[in-house]
């Protein structure tokens, strides 16, 4: 039995022997229960580290539902918003349209023989010499090669040259092709109006053949002469310049145009008139 325990067993038992008998004392002694705070005192630290790791465990999951949270709701303010846009969009489109058909009621009324189809544009072309706008009506709405386009407030935009069945091309008076009759509104004094580019003046109308003793001033207002194509009194624009001709026998204007070509949205096709 001596030598079934080696000394370092046997050294063991005794140290630990000798520490249970301490442990009991200071229970004793101390009325508190030793071994279980030195457990206690042991598994803090772990218990600690496990409540941080279970703590960070559910920031990142909070963290994770969350950013999934505000990622939905951002999409869906992404699409309030975009909505709240194209409501807008709509509301001044609707506008600007109600603002034109107001007008061109007042323009009716001041033209009971005018017979309109309104048009929207679909297409622009323009270049050095061309400038042309096609419209969502044709030849199934009335309307004709050699009909008049205009706008709300009776400004000449251009002569339809090419008609289908649902489609309708305007050459605008901004194109170098097109040649109108026209009078200076205050005096009378007649001549041709013609987009301005071929005499380099692209953003321009020129108005030429006028007498050479006519008296052109700035700001003075140009209308058609009446034909068979354009009514009377249809604006074209107003005299920004004026000169002699090479010859020296007539004079010419250049016009600044009434229409804005670009920002057009909607025009209305003269089918008919009751011409003088």
């Amino acid at each position: 039995m001596r030598h079934f325990f080696s000394p370092r067993v046997r050294a063991v038992l005794i140290i630990s022997l000798v520490i249970a008998v301490l442990l009991a004392v200071a229970s004793n002694l101390t009325g508190k229960n030793i071994p279980a705070m030195a457990v206690q005192t042991v598994m803090t630290p772990l218990r600690t580290g496990a409540k941080v790791m279970t703590d960070q465990a559910q920031q990142l999951y909070d963290y994770i539902f969350r950013f999934q949270a505000l990622q939905a709701e951002n999409d869906r303010l992404k699409e309030d918003l975009s909505q709240i846009q194209q409501n807008a969009l709509e509301a001044d489109s609707l506008k600007r349209e109600n603002e034109r058909l107001r007008k061109l009621l007042e323009l009716k009324a001041a033209h009971e023989d005018y017979q309109l189809v309104d048009g929207y544009i679909i297409a622009r072309s323009s270049g050095d010499w061309v400038s042309t706008l096609t419209l969502n009506r044709g030849a199934s709405a009335g309307i004709q090669v050699g009909m008049c386009a205009i706008t709300e407030n009776g400004v000449v935009v251009g002569l339809i040259t090419e008609v289908g069945s649902n489609y309708c091309v305007v050459t605008t008076v901004m194109d170098s092709s097109i040649g109108i009759s026209a009078t200076i509104a205050d005096t009378g004094y007649a001549g041709i109006v013609t987009g301005g580019y071929s005499s380099g003046h692209g953003e321009l109308l020129r108005m030429e053949y006028l007498r050479s003793d006519a008296l052109i001033r700035n700001n003075d207002q140009v209308v058609t002469a009446g034909s068979t194509v354009y009514p009377r009194n249809l604006i074209l624009g107003h005299v920004v310049d004026a000169g002699y001709e090479e010859n020296g026998t007539a004079k010419y204007a250049y016009l600044q145009p009434a229409v804005d070509v670009d920002s057009l949205e909607q025009i209305f096709v003269l089918t008919d008139y009751d011409a003088e």
